[in-house]
């Protein structure tokens, strides 16, 4: 039982640092205009995917989850 609070607590954690994360990263001025970004404008249509974001965003959950599941 100790062992799902560690978990659930950690997890917590995680959730808390990604979330900062996400809230500095969309504040800074080149978040939307990353090399790697798609964007389809068509008439009354447009498409955006932030796959540069997208791309560092999964890096650094990984750095944060690889050094929490290191220091456990």
């Amino acid at each position: 039982m100790a062992e799902l609070a560690k978990t659930l607590i950690l997890l917590g954690a995680v959730l808390v640092l990604v979330g900062l994360v996400l809230i500095g990263i969309l504040k800074l001025p080149f978040a939307g205009k990353l090399p790697g970004d798609i964007l389809i404008k068509r008439d009354n249509f447009t498409f955006y995917f932030p796959l540069g974001l997208s791309i560092i965003l999964s890096i650094i959950i990984s750095l944060i989850l690889y050094f929490a599941g290191k220091f456990r």
